[in-house]
C-alpha cells in the first residue's frame, strides 16, 4: 500500500545520528558546554576516555597534573577565577579517591565542578576488582549531585544535568562515574542537548516581594544598619547591584573571605573583613548594630563566634539562594529567598537613600585604634625581622590591587586576607570552609588558566606548599607563568600560635623544617630566589612580578608573630583581642 505523500511530509522526521563511542560522545558534550580546559590524570578505567582525547587536543586543552588532588584544586581555581565550570579527569580506585578532599572544599564553598572517574567495567561492579572502589557512596556526602554510567547512550543526558546542577543556583561539585564499557560502546549519537531544567530540582527559590517589603522598611528606620556579605554576591555576579544598594543606604559593609574582592577594598563604605582574625570594627559592632544584613553568607562559626552572643540586639535580615541556610545557625527576622542579583535591586528600589555620618565614624575610630596597636607594627616595621604583613603591603604596591591573589591556609592565609588590596573581582582565591593546605599552588596554576590575561600570585607558608610541592612538576610541563611567594617563619604558624595563646607554649610538633625550595623549583627548571632582609624586599618582589614565566620567591619571616586581631575560640566577636 502506498503512503501518499502528504502522509511523508507531515511525518516527524528522524534525527541524523552518527555512531560514536561514549568517550567521543563526553568530549562532544564538554565542547557544547563550553570547556576549554581540563585538570586530569590518566589511568586504566578511564583509559578509553584519554585515547579519544588524543584526537581533541586542538579542541580541549588537557592539563597533566602530577596528583589528582593536585588537578581538582587546580578545577577549582579555575572556576572561581572564570566563573565557569572546572572540569577533572581521574580513574578509578585511588585515582578517584584522591579527588575527596578536593571535592569536600568545593562543596563547602559552593565551586562549580564536573569531575569526571573512569570506573571497572559494569559487569565487575562490587566484586572488589583491581581498582574498584565505590565511588558513589563515598563521595555522596561531598558533592551536590552524583551518577554512575553504565551505558554509553546514557551519557549525553547525564552530562548535560551534571552542568546544569553544578552552575545552577548555589553551585557546587558533580561526579560522574563512568564504567570502562560504557566508554567504549558505541550507539546512535544524536547531538548534545543542553539541560536547563530538572524536574525534582528547583536551583532558585520563588522571590516573594513581601519579605523584600519588611525588609526595607527595617532598613529605612534604622539607625545603625550594617552589611555583612559574603561569596554569594561574587557567585550571583551582583557586584554592581551589590556596590548600587550599599551606596544608595550609605551603609557600611563588610566581607567574609570568600565576599573579598566583591567590591574594592578602598570603597569608602568597605570597612573591612569579619571574623576570628578580621578587623577590630567589624566584630565590636556587629554587636552593637540595630539591623544586620546579611548578604550571599552563612553564618559560619568563624565569622559569628559564640552564636548565644551574636547581634541578639539586631533585627537580622538574610538574603540567600539557599533556603536551608536560612535560621541554620542565626535565627532571622526577614528572610530574602532568592538570587542576590534579582532580589537586590528588588530591595534597593524599596530602601531610600541615607546619610549615616555619626554610625559610619564608629567605624574609623576603631579601625585607628586597630591601626595604632595592630596595623603600623605589621605593615611598617623598623626593626627585627621581616613580618608577612609588610610582605603583602609591599605586593599591594607593586601590583596596585590587581592581580589574583590564591592563598593556602593557615597564618599567612589570614594575613594575606586582611592587608591585600583588590580593584577586581575575583581576586581573592582561597580555601575558605574545609581550610585545606596545599591548596594555593594547584589553585594558581588553575587560576592562571581561567584568567590568562591577569597577574596570578600564590601565597603559601612552608608547611602547605610542601602538601602539594609535586605541582611543580605541571608548571614546567605546561609553561603557564604564575607568582610563588613563600612566607616562610620554620613553622606550622597557626597552630603554634594557638599553642602559644591556649596551651602554655606547648609546641607540640609544629617545628617544621623544610628543603631548599629555590633549588627544589630550580630542579624543575622554574627561577627563583630566597631573601631575608628588609633591604631586599622590594626588588625581589619586583624581580619576581617582571619575570617572564614562573618565578618562586622564599621570604625568610619572623618566626614567632602571632596574628592579630583575634577572636579566641568559644567567646564573642565583641570579646575580640588586639593583642
Amino acid at each position: 500500500m502506498e503512503v501518499a505523500q502528504e502522509e511523508l511530509l507531515t511525518a516527524p522526521k528522524k534525527k541524523e545520528t552518527v555512531e560514536v563511542s561514549g568517550s567521543v560522545a563526553l568530549l562532544e558534550g564538554l565542547i557544547a558546554e563550553g570547556v576549554d580546559t581540563i585538570f586530569g590524570y590518566p589511568g586504566g578505567a578511564i583509559m578509553p576516555i584519554y585515547d579519544a582525547l588524543y584526537d581533541y587536543k586542538e579542541k580541549l586543552n588537557h592539563i597533566l597534573v602530577r596528583h589528582e588532588q593536585g588537578g581538582i584544586h587546580a578545577g577549582q581555581g579555575y572556576a572561581r577565577s572564570s566563573g565557569k565550570v572546572g572540569v577533572v579527569f581521574a580513574t578509578s580506585g585511588p585515582g578517584a579517591t584522591n579527588l575527596i578532599t578536593g571535592l569536600a572544599d568545593a562543596q563547602i564553598d559552593s565551586t562549580p565542578l564536573v569531575c569526571i572517574t573512569g570506573q571497572v567495567f559494569a559487569h565487575l561492579l562490587g566484586t572488589d576488582a583491581f581498582q574498584e572502589t565505590d565511588v558513589i557512596n563515598i563521595t555522596t556526602p561531598v558533592t551536590k549531585w552524583n551518577y554512575q554510567v553504565t551505558e554509553a547512550d546514557q551519557i549525553p543526558e547525564v552530562l548535560a544535568k551534571a552542568f546544569h546542577i553544578a552552575r545552577s543556583g548555589r553551585p557546587g561539585p558533580v561526579l560522574i562515574d563512568i564504567t570502562k564499557n560504557a566508554q567504549i560502546q558505541k550507539f546512535d549519537f544524536e547531538g548534545y542537548v543542553k539541560c536547563n531544567h530538572i524536574r525534582s530540582y528547583r536551583p532558585k527559590p520563588i522571590v516573594r516581594n513581601e519579605y523584600a517589603e519588611q525588609a526595607a522598611a527595617l532598613i529605612n528606620q534604622a539607625k545603625k544598619p550594617f552589611v555583612i556579605w559574603g561569596q554569594g554576591v561574587i557567585l550571583g555576579k551582583a557586584e554592581k547591584e551589590f556596590q548600587a544598594f550599599i551606596e544608595k543606604t550609605n551603609i557600611p559593609a563588610a566581607w567574609t573571605i570568600l565576599g573579598a574582592s566583591a567590591i574594592p577594598t578602598d570603597h569608602e563604605l568597605n570597612v573591612g573583613m569579619l571574623g576570628m582574625h578580621g578587623n577590630y570594627g567589624p566584630n565590636v559592632l556587629t554587636n552593637e548594630c540595630d539591623v544586620l544584613i546579611a548578604i550571599g553568607m552563612r553564618f559560619d562559626d568563624r565569622v559569628t563566634g559564640r552564636l548565644d552572643k551574636y547581634a541578639k540586639q539586631a533585627k537580622i535580615i538574610h538574603l540567600d539562594i539557599d533556603p536551608a541556610e536560612i535560621d541554620k545557625n542565626v535565627q532571622t527576622t526577614v528572610p530574602i529567598w532568592g538570587d542576590c542579583k534579582e532580589t537586590l535591586p528588588l530591595l534597593m528600589n524599596l530602601c531610600h537613600q541615607k546619610k549615616h555620618p555619626e554610625w559610619l565614624q564608629e567605624f574609623k575610630n576603631y579601625q585607628q585604634q586597630e591601626n595604632d596597636v595592630v596595623i603600623n607594627n605589621e605593615l611598617h616595621p623598623q626593626t627585627g625581622e621581616l613580618t608577612m604583613g609588610e610582605v603583602i603591603n609591599q605586593l599591594n604596591e607593586l601590583t596596585n590591587g590587581e592581580a589574583i591573589i590564591v592563598t593556602d591556609v593557615g597564618q599567612h592565609q589570614m594575613v594575606a586576607c586582611r592587608y591585600a588590596k583588590f580593584n577586581q573581582t575575583r581576586s581573592n582565591i582561597t580555601s575558605g570552609g574545609l581550610g585545606t593546605m596545599g591548596f594555593a599552588l594547584p589553585a594558581a596554576i588553575g587560576a592562571k588558566f581561567g584568567a590568562q590575561e591577569r597577574t596570578v600570585v600564590s601565597v603559601s607558608g612552608d608547611g602547605g606548599f610542601q602538601m602539594t610541592i609535586q605541582e611543580l612538576g605541571t608548571i614546567m610541563q605546561c609553561g603557564i607563568d604564575i607568582k610563588m611567594l613563600i612566607l616562610n617563619n620554620r613553622f606550622l604558624g597557626m597552630v603554634r600560635q594557638w599553642q602559644d595563646m591556649f596551651n602554655e607554649k606547648r609546641y607540640s610538633f609544629v617545628d617544621i623544617q623544610s628543603p631548599d625550595f629555590v633549588s627544589v623549583a630550580a630542579a624543575y627548571q622554574i627561577a627563583g630566589k630566597c631573601i631575608s632582609e628588609r633591604e631586599n624586599l622590594q626588588s625581589a618582589l619586583k624581580e619576581m612580578l617582571e619575570h617572564k614565566g614562573s618565578y618562586l620567591l622564599e621570604v625568610m619571616v619572623t618566626k614567632e608573630n602571632n596574628v592579630f586581631p583575634m577572636v579566641p575560640q568559644g567567646c564573642s566577636v565583641s570579646e575580640i583581642r588586639l593583642k
